[in-house]
């Protein structure tokens, strides 16, 4: 294609224009069979009208200027991907501001929480919003997931992001490569795994006694680690039964879905027994869960005196929600001692493993993490030694250590500004930290007022746009962030 002059981001960027037509596209459709549900429901049709007609408009004119055949280089695929997630629920967020009655800011930082599947909602009350909305509000959280798995094993695959050739390799047997008929099979498989366990908990949630509407808009936003759920107490008001079901979902929602499907669809257990990610991620849930439980039995707080029974509930339920950054809550640990809240504070920077739903760090850095460490502690003793840097039977290069290294500072770096900014702006350190570390581990609620079963709509408009920003660079994962700062990035860009 011929470049034009002044206009060199249509020809540079045929990939991202093309990729933003088709979900555009796909999004204003659904508006429109939204649009004839809250008419059925006698619910405000406008926001999905006005939602399909962007859509649809906006889609057949990106997809025009993109090109399908077009492969992305490096640069172009790192804009976008951060594209994506900024645009995506700037579109999403329609239906919230017309039909919803939410200030367009809130509306934008609903649908951004949304499909970042961070689970953070600045809805006050729960009555504005019709069944159509809430089936929306979970249906984001639903695409949002599965389609950053997607994009992450067909597109992010060939690129050596934040240590991701090792992640990719590690959770689905994918090698750096571009698109190929491997990586879309890949992909399908986890798409099998996420449609089917989605159905699996919307059933199980149902027979726990559940409504029947709620279980589906729960299961929607259970196995992506989302946490948006249409009832304001979470799942506090659901039975004992439903929230250990609940449990197990958010777990197999943090868990990585190709090796599930190698179970699930192939019978061999093997690939989740050998993991060592998967061994790491569980006994991580153990132990936080149990060390949670016992203080839930011996240090009661606001006449919640828990029986040992209902503490492990609590206590597996919350942990769980928490590291697999889906948000849900099954008591308001706002009320809880201090000691039980840093416990769920210091789960937030776990993460879940490769190849999930889930946000936060992961365990997989962790490791390779770990793995540094242990290896420069034997050097301190032996200097001349030579070690290879291993992580189970795979040796880790030093690009990989690098990438990871990054990564972690710079989460550090995010959640520090933003947790600085947040508390002078609320003049609440507790607030601030909290709203901060969940935004960019795209986890949910926080303490103090932006608890559980708390809003972030009494913020100050600046700390929701630096939540927006923070959940848009969690969810991407931070690199293709900080790489638009770089000059390198836009000359590549420009050719």
């Amino acid at each position: 294609m011929k470049r034009i002059p002044g206009l060199w981001p249509i020809t540079n960027l045929r990939f991202a224009y093309y990729l933003l037509g088709v979900l555009y596209l796909a999004l204003g459709t659904v508006m429109l069979g939204l649009e004839a549900l809250s008419l059925v429901l006698r619910e405000s049709p406008w926001g999905f009208l006005a939602g399909a007609l962007v859509g649809l408009g906006l889609g057949f004119g990106f997809r025009r200027l993109g090109d399908p055949k077009h492969e992305p280089g490096r640069a172009e695929a790192l804009l976008t991907i951060a594209l994506i997630w900024l645009l995506v629920p700037a579109l999403g967020a329609i239906p919230f501001y017309i039909s919803g009655g939410m200030p367009y800011l809130d509306a934008l930082f609903e649908a951004v929480s949304g499909f970042t599947t961070t689970g953070a909602t600045a809805l006050a009350d729960f009555s504005q919003f019709g069944y159509s909305l809430f089936f929306w509000r979970s249906l984001m959280q639903w695409f949002g997931g599965v389609g950053f798995l997607v994009l992450v094993v067909a597109l992010l695959s060939h690129l050596a992001v934040a240590g991701r050739q090792l992640f990719v390799t590690e959770s689905t047997g994918v090698q750096k490569e571009p698109f190929t008929p491997r990586l879309r099979t890949a992909a399908q498989s986890i798409l099998k795994v996420y449609t089917a366990l989605t159905l699996a908990a919307a059933l199980c949630y149902w027979i726990a006694g559940v409504p029947a509407f709620e279980a589906i808009c729960n299961a929607l936003t259970t196995l992506p680690a989302a946490g948006f759920s249409p009832n304001p107490r979470s799942f506090e008001q659901y039975s004992p039964l439903a929230q250990w079901f609940g449990t197990v979902f958010m777990f197999l929602g943090g868990a990585g879905f190709v090796l599930q499907y190698r179970l699930f669809f192939t019978k061999d257990p093997r690939p989740l027994l050998k993991d060592v990610e998967l061994r790491i991620y569980t006994l991580i849930v153990l132990a936080f869960s149990l060390s949670l439980a016992v203080f839930l039995m011996t240090h009661h707080s606001q006449n919640m005196n828990y029986a040992w029974g209902d503490a492990l509930r609590h206590a597996f339920f919350n942990v769980t929600s928490i590291v697999t950054t889906t948000g849900y809550a099954s008591a308001d640990f706002a009320l809880w001692v201090p000691a039980a809240q840093a416990i769920l504070v210091a789960a937030m920077f776990v993460g879940g493993c490769a190849g999930s739903g889930a946000g936060g760090i992961k365990v997989i850095r962790w490791l390779v993490v770990g793995a540094i460490v242990r290896r420069e502690l034997i050097r301190s003793l032996h200097p001349q030694a030579v070690l290879t840097l291993r992580l189970g039977s795979k040796t880790l290069g030093e690009d990989v250590m690098r990438s990871v290294a990054a990564f972690i500072s710079l989460y550090v770096v995010l959640v520090a500004v933003g947790a600085l900014l947040i508390s002078l702006l609320e003049n609440n350190f507790v607030v601030g930290f909290t709203a901060s570390a969940q935004a960019v581990g795209n986890i949910g609620p926080g303490l103090g007022a932006i608890g559980p079963m708390g809003s972030y709509a009494g913020l100050e408009p600046l700390s929701k746009v630096i939540l927006i920003i923070e959940m848009w660079a969690g969810r991407i994962e931070l690199i293709p962030v900080f790489a638009l700062l770089t000059p390198e990035l836009w000359k590549k860009l420009r050719g």
